[in-house]
């Protein structure tokens, strides 16, 4: 194999090959592709999205529900339209105008500065390309946090409040902010560090050793995102006791799920939307989270039958099938970097190299650029995981089904839909690019030909 990857980095290292405009051309046709697939589901909605479809007529939808949700999945799509060409000038103008160069230079020369002041430091900071890309990583985040100010001040106070969804004031907005940058430095800094040094200390068998430590720190987060990074946004509060505790007792206890904890989360602080989830290891104990809007908007049996869907993933192994896929994808990714690594022709189009006066070949930039060359490989990704992911939901759905939930999980489905304002019409590519769940209309209908199923066989 590494022969093979030799052959490779020798083929790809091509001098004044301009990998700029190879790029860029991805960005590009990344950008044309996506708005041509959401250009695809605003036409699928303004044409039949002012009624219900006919396997969902038997429910209760009213039209004005309908047309609101029309409206909302049309302003949605055209606002994303827009933050994707925001997002696509944005990587042009970087490319163009050599910022990540430049802010390469600049977070050397505030390293330098750095140890005037704090000599002590000195030994660890001077000369080191771990130390620059972790001051590199802090400069480019806060230019992208401020770059996206106006996106994301659109979205939740201009496109969210007007359907009534946000939740969230200025000044949660600015503190969430400053607490996720706070967050990400103090944990990704060292995670960073140690990525680096892994991909520095092996070199090129990096890619075995950094799947394993990839797989650490999600296994890490797994363990320390309940307790230590979730309180800093959210606040758990145990379930009360009464009819939906016991229920959902009663359905983890028949299925041996092996539940530790209840908890609703004020989720309505940010948003009216709802949800649930669970948080734990793969083979270990969970605590199961509920939304306090899906609560509020939901039945008992409702949320319950949610809640049984959500035990058909863990007892049919989805999410350790998704975690052994994602480390297959990981370690893919890894090798096929190591192609690019050192490739000096690869860095020198991005203005790594003369005139800018920049020797080094930045691991951390070359993966950062990567991430661009891999836009072709990605969207097809996206289609293969939605595929898989869309398997996956059919058969959580069977399991909630069989588990005598069928017709609470379907009105359940229908209830959030409507709170959510979901499109109750879906183009098909739209579809298969951008949702990992089947639509509202081929859940019911899935759930509907598994109910006729078992009649049959009684």
């Amino acid at each position: 194999m590494i022969s093979l990857l030799d052959t490779a980095r020798k083929f790809l290292d091509i001098p004044g090959f301009n990998w700029k405009s190879l790029i860029i051309g991805f960005t590009v046709a990344n950008f044309l592709f996506d708005s041509y697939v959401k250009y695809r589901q605003i036409r699928c909605v303004k044409a039949n999205g002012n009624r219900v479809p006919k396997e969902l007529a038997k429910y209760d939808i009213n039209t004005d529900t309908v047309v609101k949700s029309s409206k909302y999945s049309v302003s949605k799509l055209k606002f994303s339209i827009l933050a994707g060409l925001y997002d696509c000038v944005e990587n042009i103008a970087f490319f163009h105008y050599d910022v990540l160069p430049k802010l390469w230079l600049k977070s050397g020369s505030y390293l330098n500065c750095l140890v005037k002041y704090v000599p002590f430091l000195t030994k660890w900071v001077q000369g080191s390309l771990i130390s620059q890309s972790l001051a590199f990583m802090g400069l480019f985040m806060g230019v992208s946090i401020i770059l996206s100010i106006p996106v994301k001040y659109y979205q939740n106070f201009v496109l969210e409040e007007s359907y009534g969804f946000n939740k969230l004031t200025i000044k949660l907005w600015v503190t969430d902010t400053i607490k996720q940058f706070a967050l990400t430095c103090v944990l990704g800094g060292p995670i960073l560090a140690a990525f680096l040094k892994i991909m520095d200390y092996y070199g090129d068998s990096f890619m075995y050793h950094l799947s394993v430590f990839i797989f650490a720190v999600q296994i890490f987060f797994i363990i320390v995102y309940p307790k230590f990074i979730q309180p800093f946004f959210n606040t758990l509060t145990p379930l009360e006791d009464g009819d939906l505790k016991n229920a959902i007792e009663k359905l983890a206890l028949k299925n041996k799920f092996p539940l530790d904890k209840l908890y609703v989360i004020d989720g309505s602080k940010r948003s009216g939307h709802s949800n649930a989830y669970f948080m734990g290891l793969p083979w270990g104990s969970k605590q199961i989270v509920i939304f306090d809007t899906l609560i509020e908007h939901s039945t008992v049996d409702e949320v319950v039958a949610v809640l049984g869907h959500e035990i058909g993933h863990w007892k049919l192994n989805h999410t350790t099938k998704l975690m052994t896929i994602g480390e297959l994808h990981m370690f893919m990714i890894f090798t096929i970097f190591s192609v690019f690594i050192k490739n000096r022709s690869f860095y020198n189009s991005f203005g790594f190299g003369l005139p800018n006066g920049i020797t080094e070949m930045p691991a951390m930039i070359g993966f950062l650029l990567f991430g661009d060359v891999l836009k072709p490989l990605d969207a097809v990704m996206e289609f293969v995981m939605n595929l898989i992911t869309r398997i996956y939901e059919y058969q959580a759905d069977r399991f909630a089904a069989e588990q005598g939930l069928s017709n609470d999980l379907k009105t359940a489905l229908v209830v959030l839909h409507k709170e959510n304002l979901s499109s109750l019409v879906v183009d098909s590519l739209y579809s298969a690019k951008e949702y990992n769940h089947p639509t509202l209309g081929e859940r019911v209908a899935a759930i509907d030909a598994y109910l006729t199923e078992s009649k049959k066989e009684q």
